[in-house]
């Protein structure tokens, strides 16, 4: 679905990838983690076209991405045909949330985790086959966190898109990943890729499995190591 291949970027002077490969494959969910800093968020810019590496292709479904990728148009030339089909979906998707009942409710009257099942529900309502999540849930409360972790993965588990995920929470990383790539600090490549070889549906009692702690604390080491390069 998704390859990167000897890509690198620099930004005036200052080099912010280098000799980055990546693969993943249709359907995966990957997640991206490293040092503050490293590009992971310059990755996912370089993924949909909105920058142009200085060296090295970006290829997404085979095709070489030569700029910003299109994901609304197609949806928005037939809107006003489709209005009810649409209008169905919507509804079943926000009661797949937890929001069925909130279909009519302003933005400003739904909570902080109301209005990001909301946001989740924006993003897949055209059924995308690739959806890119930079720091999602980064301004919740650990709770609610928690919660969207699974919603996520509901969603994932009934569409299977291709997601990429950056993330700061390797807690969430282990979660939420079929496969973690870990980033080196500035300038930034992929040093390190963790399976996540934990079945799904993945619940909260997951997160107190030795095997998901053991993931999480390698994950944290090899960061920490990183770091202090």
């Amino acid at each position: 679905m998704i390859e990167l291949a000897d890509v690198s970027l620099r930004y005036g002077g200052l080099l912010a990838l280098t000799n980055t490969e990546m693969m993943v494959a249709e359907g995966e969910f990957v997640a991206v983690v490293g040092p503050s800093g490293c590009g992971k968020s310059t990755l996912m810019k370089l993924v949909t076209g909105l920058l142009a590496p200085t060296t090295g292709e970006i290829r997404v479904e085979g095709r070489r991405v030569q700029g910003p990728l299109e994901i609304v148009e197609p949806f928005k030339r037939t809107m006003r045909r489709d209005r009810k089909h649409l209008e169905a979906r919507v509804q079943k998707l926000l009661e797949a949330v937890g929001l069925g009942e909130f279909a009519a409710s302003f933005p400003w009257q739904l909570s902080g985790g109301m209005q990001q099942r909301t946001n989740l529900c924006r993003s897949i309502i055209h059924e995308p086959k690739l959806l890119m999540l930079d720091e999602p849930f980064a301004a919740l409360d650990a709770f609610t966190k928690e919660d969207l972790w699974q919603v996520l993965q509901e969603l994932w588990l009934k569409q299977r898109f291709t997601a990429i995920l950056v993330t700061h929470d390797l807690r969430e990383a282990a979660f939420l990943a079929d496969t973690v790539h870990v980033m080196s600090q500035r300038p930034g490549r992929i040093v390190h890729r963790c399976p996540i070889a934990i079945a799904r549906p993945r619940s909260l009692a997951t997160t107190f499995d030795p095997a998901y702690t053991e993931i999480v604390n390698e994950l944290r080491a090899r960061i920490a190591q990183l770091r202090s390069q």
